[in-house]
């Protein structure tokens, strides 16, 4: 706040600079200064100023008595004190001490008692508290200096009061002079007493009189025998005055008037007493106003009656009516006294008759338009919400009932409170069902008109469970989340208990079974005369009527949720739009509309044009009015389950009603509204759980897990959706929430047979699908897929557009990775899902689970041949084209050399090596395995392919590319690759001489060295396929 600001909230006396209201205190004036204003006419330019300046109220002048401190202000009681609103920092520092605590965040601008303990001018200040906020970051030193000027200000101030006092003293004398001599007139007037002397007063008078402000002239000193002046009291005054004199003998001064006064009496009597009658007529009057005040009572009771009703103390009314009644059973007993005693009423008498009559007259008229007022009030029977307050409000109603017996009514209404609030819950559930039905096919349709989600959307939502288990993370599009919110809350409104209409039922059953029983009238009045005893029975029609009515009830309510569930979208949405008809009960619409009761935009579209139906595209969730359109399985397993958790408790509570309890009709109604929402439920999940799965592929982003290098997240993503949908499943097949009830089981029945089944095969389906777009999707090229492509793979329409960023270059990675993948799948994932299954639905896989392995062995081998086939391929190719070359045949005696071929395909075997143990190092093994045996195999089928027999240098050189490929991978030798070789020698030794071969075995102990020589010489090249050595 500025100087200038501050300056103007001081002038004025306000709070703040944009007031919003006038000053009450502004309203309060002094009388001297309205006086004074009223005696001195404003002319001039005062009173044009005054007339001019709309505020002048609000500024405080130096002259004003009202504030001898600028800023000072009132208390609660309106007093003013001395205390400022605001003050600068005594110690020297700011000017303003409340901008200070208000940047400090203290409240002082509000509370007065705070504030007033910053500032110095007030009693209750506080030094310590002043230091530790206002000066709280001060130094040493700065405090030091705060406190001289503090000392040099208080000298200040204290030469200043000593100048006011002296120079102020000789006008404090003479007011207390004056305060005396005006005392002493009233005291002593009239009084002859002789003149004292007093010359030590007088010289003193005198002496104080010599100090007189220039200009200035007291009445005292001009007039010497005015009746204030201390000559004028010493002279004697005339004897009549006297009796005006303040004191015992004078009767305080009224003794003078008393006199006139009873003279005036006399003439009046005189002249006014023959004219207000005689005694005959004052006789009357007497016994009249003595009639009114002992009728008293009889006159209030009819304003009493209406009091009470209007203030709807219906205890007292009763009470009142008790009283008015009494009274016109007293004037009805003297009425017929007199009569029968055949003498005249006295008047007396005839005054009680008469006002009684005019009372109970106006008393009648009261009660009959009450007793309408409630009669509609019982009829509508609006329905309290069945919270804490509905108690309050059904009693209210029950208060209705008592004081109506307690008036005593020709109907029973008893009967008609049952009779209307039986209408009103029939009315308000069918209404409340139809409109929440029709506001979500509203948002139903707006969804599937609308595009389906993006795909990284819609897989973002799949990896959910496998990153955060946090139930409050959105699990779908906030449009499907809406109406799934909107769904769960129609239904709550209907079958919440006791909030909803299902706690409403249940509620009016209990008050309806408490009359049934009498339990409920032991408490009910009887009325005038016994007159509603009547009322307190039921017939046994009636009882008949009500517990039909009750079961119709439940009926309604059943038969709207079911249809719900089991019926397809519906197609008229004009309920929306059309008008309501007259016919239409007049309960509030809060009531039958709630939760949803306020005009939702939403919910608005014109009439002409509403919004149009679904596309017929085949897809699953186009048969069920409850499932959003586009909804994936994460919100259909949450949802679905709070949904099948709120019917099954809904139909236990109904199950426990004594009229339904002994009905099998409606117990069996309940059983088939809780099994046939459950398999619509379980259809309804199960298939988005199929197309959540042929998706699932799209979720691979090729992305390593971090404990394991030769794996993608894929595996633990798809563990985790899995496990959340069978958990979800298991809860809305079994409702074991409900389940678990005492008496769930009349309602909650045994999943059947065919259901589980159905269940079974979607788990098996989606353990397919997913392993199997998993492979189609490794397999894929890494540039996007020509349309051509996209048909070949057979993918979902999801998966084209669902191209991965950050995908690996590389299809073989892609495979290696997925051949990662599938082994965890066979020996860890498939088994936990597997046995999930077995203990959620308490049903054994042992054939399905063969027949899965079976499938991943399968997958495996194909992923395995898609991934090692080309390179086989590749050296099959080499092995053949160097073999059967035609200068494959050494040109010398004895070979030393190693041919090219051997070379390429080792160095092809040292590449897969590399990519292999950087991609999947578990996988090592059989692959190059695998390829050794398919070149084991080009061996066999290229020697087989040569049609010339081996001469010696043929067979030593063949020897030498079988033996070094065989020694550089050892490590990697199978049954089957030994047995192969095998059959490579014998296809040489086939196809020779018997001298080549026993030259042969002559030349074996120098070909063992150039093998040698050759593998030292390629060491380096070759050193992957050696076998690591571990530390000791």
């Amino acid at each position: 706040m500025t100087t200038h600001e501050h300056t103007l909230l001081n002038h004025y006396n306000i709070t703040t600079l944009f007031p919003i209201a006038w000053p009450a205190e502004k309203d309060e004036s002094d009388a001297s200064e309205d006086e004074q204003l009223r005696s001195k006419p404003q002319t001039g330019r005062l009173a044009h100023q005054r007339s001019n300046s709309r505020y002048s109220v609000l500024a405080r002048s130096t002259s004003d008595r009202r504030s001898l401190v600028p800023g000072s202000e009132k208390n609660g009681d309106g007093l003013e004190n001395l205390v400022q609103k605001d003050e600068p920092d005594p110690l020297g520092g700011p000017d303003s001490v409340v901008r200070i605590l208000r940047h400090r965040g203290l409240p002082v601008e509000e509370d007065q008692r705070l504030r007033n303990r910053f500032l110095l001018s007030s009693t209750t200040f506080s030094p310590a508290l002043y230091l530790s906020q206002v000066h709280s970051n001060a130094s040493t030193e700065s405090l030091l200096q705060g406190l001289d000027f503090l000392s040099r200000s208080i000298d200040q101030k204290s030469a200043s009061l000593k100048v006011l006092v002296e120079s102020n003293f000789e006008r404090f004398v003479r007011a207390k002079t004056t305060i005396d001599n005006v005392y002493a007139e009233m005291r002593n007037q009239g009084a002859e007493t002789p003149l004292p002397q007093r010359p030590r007063a007088h010289s003193r008078a005198h002496s104080h009189s010599r100090v007189t402000s220039k200009g200035s002239a007291h009445f005292r000193n001009t007039s010497g025998q005015g009746p204030f002046s201390p000559r004028g009291i010493d002279k004697p005054l005339p004897s009549d005055k006297k009796k005006h004199a303040l004191s015992k003998e004078s009767e305080y001064g009224v003794q003078g008037i008393k006199g006139p006064l009873s003279e005036v009496a006399v003439k009046a009597e005189e002249i006014w007493g023959p004219a207000l009658g005689g005694r005959e007529r004052e006789e009357s009057l007497r016994i009249a106003v003595a009639s009114i005040e002992k009728s008293s009572g009889i006159l209030e009771v009819d304003a009493a009656i209406g009091s009470c009703i209007k203030r709807k103390k219906y205890d007292e009314l009763v009470v009142e009516y008790k009283r008015a009644r009494q009274y016109a059973e007293d004037a009805r007993a003297v009425a017929n006294g007199a009569s029968s005693g055949q003498r005249p009423l006295t008047d007396p008498e005839l005054y009680q008759i008469v006002i009684t009559g005019r009372m109970w007259s106006g008393v009648e008229t009261q009660i009959d338009d009450f007793k309408r007022d409630t009669w509609r009030r019982l009829t509508n029977a609006e329905a309290p919400p069945p919270t804490a307050a509905a108690r309050s409000v059904a009693d209210e109603h029950m208060a209705l009932i008592n004081v109506l017996l307690e008036l005593g009514v020709q109907d029973n209404p008893i009967w008609f409170w049952l009779l209307s609030r039986y209408d009103h819950l029939k009315n308000k559930i069918i209404a409340s069902f139809e409109r929440s039905r029709v506001e979500i096919e509203i948002l139903r349709r707006r969804l599937a008109n609308a595009d389906p989600p993006p795909t990284a959307t819609a897989v973002a939502h799949l990896k959910r469970p496998g990153i955060s288990q946090d139930r409050t993370q959105p699990i779908d599009s906030p449009s499907i989340i809406e109406l799934w919110e909107l769904v769960y809350g129609s239904l709550n409104n209907l079958l919440a208990a006791p909030e909803g209409l299902l706690g409403e039922i249940i509620d009016f059953w209990e008050r309806a079974q408490a009359f049934l029983d009498g339990s409920m009238q032991a408490t009910l009045p009887v009325g005038p005369d016994g007159q509603s005893r009547k009322h307190h029975r039921l017939s046994t029609e009636g009882v008949r009527e009500l517990q039909k009515g009750v079961v119709e009830l439940i009926e309604i309510l059943r038969g709207s949720v079911f249809s719900f569930f089991a019926d397809p979208p519906i197609e008229d949405v004009s309920m929306l739009y059309s008008p309501l008809p007259p016919t239409t009960p007049s309960t509030p619409k809060s009531a039958i509309f709630a939760p949803y009761a306020h005009q939702d935009s939403r919910f608005k579209f014109d009439a002409s044009n509403p919004p149009p139906p679904s596309p017929r595209t085949g897809e699953a969730w186009q048969a069920f009015a409850f499932w959003p359109p586009y909804a994936n399985t994460m919100g259909g397993v949450q949802y679905l389950e709070k949904l099948l958790n709120l019917v099954g408790a809904a139909a236990s509570e109904l199950a426990r009603l004594p009229s339904v309890s002994s009905s099998s009709t409606v117990q069996r109604s309940l059983k088939t509204l809780v099994a046939g929402t459950r398999e619509r439920c379980s259809k309804a999940l199960m298939a988005a759980w199929i197309r959540d799965v042929e998706m699932f592929h799209l979720v691979e982003n090729w992305e390593r897990a971090g404990d394991r290098r030769d794996l993608t997240k894929m595996p633990a993503y798809f563990l985790a959706f899995e496990h959340t949908v069978l958990s979800g499943l298991q809860k809305i097949v079994y409702i074991p929430d409900v389940a678990s009830r005492a008496n769930a089981t009349d309602v909650v029945t045994a999943p059947p047979a065919e259901l589980l089944r159905d269940v079974r095969r979607h788990f098996e389906k989606t353990l397919y699908t997913a392993l199997s777009d998993m492979v189609r999707y490794s397999e894929m090229a890494s540039s996007p897929k020509s349309p051509q492509q996209s048909e070949t793979m057979s993918f979902p329409p999801l998966a084209v557009a669902g191209a991965v960023s950050g995908a690996p270059q590389s299809r073989e990675i892609r495979l290696l990775l997925t051949m990662g993948n599938m082994q965890l799948f066979r020996i860890d994932l498939v088994p936990q899902l597997v046995a999930q299954f077995e203990t959620n639905f308490s049903h054994k896989l042992t054939e399905e689970a063969k027949t899965v392995k079976v499938a991943l062995g399968q997958i495996e081998d194909k992923l395995f041949k898609s991934y090692a086939g080309p390179f086989a391929r590749d050296l099959a190719s080499m092995i053949h084209s160097g073999i059967t070359s035609s200068s494959w045949v050494p040109t010398t005696d004895r070979p030393t050399e190693l041919r090219p071929y051997v070379y390429e395909a080792l160095l092809l075997l040292v590449n897969i090596h590399t990519e292999v143990t950087t991609t999947a190092p578990p996988l090592l093994l059989p692959i190059i395995s695998y390829l050794f045996e398919q070149i084991v195999l080009a061996f066999l089928a290229a020697f087989r392919a040569r049609t010339e027999r081996y001469t010696l240098a043929a067979l030593m050189q063949a020897t030498l590319d079988v033996e070094f490929v065989a020694s550089i991978l050892s490590q990697y030798t199978t049954a089957k690759a030994s047995e192969l070789q095998s059959e490579v020698y014998q296809e040489l030794d086939q196809r020779t001489d018997n001298s080549a071969r026993m030259r042969l075995q002559n030349e074996l102990p120098e070909m063992r060295a150039i093998l040698k020589k050759l593998r030292d010489g390629t060491r380096g090249e070759f050193m992957c396929f050696k076998k690591q050595r571990t530390a000791k």
